[in-house]
């Protein structure tokens, strides 16, 4: 398999590619996955959600990335390190999305553990963060799991819409203690 970004004891992330549309449709457009963003994608914004990746591949290296399960395959989700701009400063964060019938394995934290590895020791930064929806009670328990702590809020326009997000941080000292 090609374009292996991240690999754990059940998890391959690979660099998603246009022959994923499906896969990511079916996640993307599942409105039980998407509550937290309040809206289901269409056609098209699949299309531009991977086209988007594959931009962010070319101009940083990486993005998200697909997760797949080591045992059968299948697409667990997406999920990877992502530039995040915070009232216009830049920010390192981890981001994910599961498949509904993927929730509950672990997958999440093992995924994003293995994420903030990856940012802490190839992109040698000093803090990562992650946005979370506070309704998103999965997401937060992902967050505080791998020693995350809250540091703020902030007001994220989407959709036209504003949408309040919490920042989870946990920086490489207190990572490098656990």
């Amino acid at each position: 398999m090609k374009d292996i970004m991240i690999e754990t004891n059940r998890l391959i992330l690979r660099k998603i590619t246009n022959d994923d549309y499906k896969e990511i449709a079916d996640i993307l457009q599942d409105i039980n996955v998407m509550y937290a963003w309040e809206k289901s994608f269409s056609d098209e914004e699949v299309q531009n959600w991977i086209n988007q990746n594959l931009k962010r591949y070319d101009n940083e290296g990486y993005s998200y990335f697909l997760a797949l399960n080591k045992e059968d395959n299948k697409v667990v989700g997406v999920m990877g390190p992502l530039i995040e701009n915070i009232e216009g400063k830049e920010y390192i964060g981890v981001a994910y999305i599961l498949n509904k019938n993927s929730w509950g394995y672990g997958y999440a934290s093992e995924g994003v553990k293995a994420c903030i590895d990856y940012v802490f020791n190839k992109l040698d930064v000093k803090k990562v963060i992650a946005e979370i929806r506070p309704n998103n009670v999965g997401s937060l328990k992902v967050a505080k799991r791998l020693n995350m702590k809250i540091e703020g809020s902030f007001i994220k326009m989407y959709d036209n819409k504003e949408m309040e997000h919490l920042i989870y941080s946990i920086d490489r000292g207190d990572y490098c203690k656990k």
